[in-house]
């Protein structure tokens, strides 16, 4: 981890022998090693001399520390309980989780996946309780998932340095010939407490599960927030938009700090006689730009009711993603003005959506109109299907069709003349029929099938209207407006 941290911040260093040492006692010695022929422990001198180009670097423990804190903070993306295995690992308790990701195996896969491309080389197991699964990476293992109750069974195999025991218990093991988990298993536990203590003990029953291990949980990092306390409680509007824009300063200012945008806003209001109010605010892409949110927060912000008056405020970002900085003009040319067209459009739609609903459409993949299209987020980008540029449809159906009576110059031809509330139109031009059939996936085979005309009256209207009626040659065809042509 130590060496793979030095190669992010120092990219020059891809591709050469590098290793971390550290002081003990009057020796130096390596601490992580990615070399050849060299390995953690590793006397400095004696390193040297086998490869005079290895990079060094003084191990800087704290560092360390802090870095696989917040490495345990970035794998909360996999499941709520991490805990720390210092120096180097993380526990993951995925119970329940791993089929979110397409099963364990999957999982696995995914999270060695997720480290690799932030830099970071990482072997990962599975098994029933955190220290087996710790011994089997630390033996080399990677990808592996033990079966359920295949605890036992596993770890009998690895070598005793699988357990991370202190030096002198990991030799006096060894000089009695006791090389692997499973032969110090199969020794009398009286003989062994006597010998080597209680934390060989400790080691063997986290390992086997007989004993649970206490972790010490990641927790996640605080909500980003901005908070005022008021000397004299605020009544009026301008008083609190005064308030709401230091917050917003603040936490813009913060935002840009941790390299994140809020996609979710809550303003919690403390009234003097102990009520709280809340005025939440959802963005649909991810933002910090104080003027954006303002302008948000200008209509919420009326529901507020400061009666005595508001003594303190937070302004709280709920939800937040990352979000860098973004050149606009110069070197990235048309990309960037893109980027901006786009930001442009998604701070059009949050203003939109503080007043009205707002949605984009989708295509299903039914040919029926009334079921063409379905209602998505509107910041999404939904894929037009090819079939769309070939169908000339209206934009939009009549909620409820209109029964129209139509004349037709021939049985099955397009309409001559139709009337349409009260009147009598004559038909100038018509296009048609688009017959629509049952769709043999889903439907019903004795759904009705469906011509649909588009038809121009001499009024200059575009209609798009249907006709009912093939499946049964001895009744008269009944003809519907569906919609008006744009």
């Amino acid at each position: 981890m130590a060496v793979d941290a030095l190669r992010r911040r120092e990219p020059s260093l891809a591709g050469q022998a590098i290793a971390t040492w550290q002081a003990v006692g009057n020796r130096r010695v390596l601490v992580c090693v990615d070399a050849p022929h060299l390995h953690a422990k590793q006397a400095l001198a004696d390193a040297q001399a086998m490869l005079p180009d290895l990079v060094l670097r003084a191990a800087d423990p704290p560092g360390e520390a802090d870095l696989l804190q917040r490495l345990g903070h970035w794998a909360l993306r996999f499941t709520p309980i991490v805990a720390l295995d210092a120096p180097n690992g993380l526990i993951l308790d995925v119970s329940g989780c791993t089929d979110l990701f397409g099963g364990e195996r999957t999982m696995l896969a995914e999270v060695e996946r997720c480290f690799g491309r932030a830099g970071y080389r990482a072997r990962v197991a599975m098994a029933g309780n955190a220290d087996a699964a710790a011994a089997m990476v630390r033996a080399g293992f990677s990808g592996v998932v033990v079966p359920v109750g295949g605890d036992l069974a596993a770890i009998g195999a690895l070598p005793v340095a699988a357990l991370r025991l202190p030096g002198e218990i990991a030799t006096g093991l060894a000089r009695l010939g006791l090389l692997t988990v499973g032969d110090v298993l199969r020794q009398p536990r009286a003989p062994l407490t006597r010998r080597f203590g209680r934390p060989l003990l400790d080691a063997l029953d986290f390992a086997s599960g007989a004993r649970a291990r206490p972790l010490t949980l990641v927790r996640p990092p605080p909500a980003l927030l901005a908070v005022r306390a008021f000397l004299e409680p605020i009544v009026t509007r301008p008083a609190i938009d005064r308030a709401v824009d230091a917050l917003l300063d603040e936490l813009c200012a913060t935002l840009e700090e941790s390299g994140s945008g809020a996609r979710r806003l809550s303003l919690l209001a403390f009234r003097v006689d102990g009520d709280v109010q809340e005025v939440a605010l959802g963005i649909g892409s991810s933002s910090r730009d104080a003027a954006h949110l303002r302008r948000l927060f200008a209509e919420p912000l009326g529901t507020l009711q400061p009666d005595l008056g508001f003594e303190r405020m937070i302004l709280r970002a709920t939800e937040t993603n990352a979000l860098q900085a973004r050149q606009l003009i110069g070197s990235l040319g048309v990309a960037a003005l893109a980027g901006e067209q786009q930001r442009m459009l998604s701070e059009l739609i949050d203003r939109i959506g503080q007043r009205a609903v707002v949605w984009r459409v989708a295509a299903t993949g039914s040919h029926w109109p009334e079921d063409s299209v379905a209602m998505v987020d509107p910041y999404a980008t939904p894929e037009e299907p090819d079939v769309w540029e070939d169908r000339r449809r209206p934009v939009r159906l009549l909620p409820q069709p209109k029964e129209l009576a139509v004349l037709a110059e021939v049985p099955d031809g397009p309409p001559a003349r139709l009337r349409l509330d009260g009147r009598v139109h004559r038909i100038r031009h018509a296009a048609g029929p688009e017959r629509l059939e049952p769709e043999w996936w889903g439907d019903k085979h004795d759904r009705p099938r469906r011509d649909y005309f588009r038809v121009e009256t001499e009024e200059g209207s575009r209609l798009w209207v249907c006709r009912l009626g093939m499946d049964l040659p001895s009744a008269p065809a009944r003809w519907f407006l569906h919609g008006v042509m744009n």
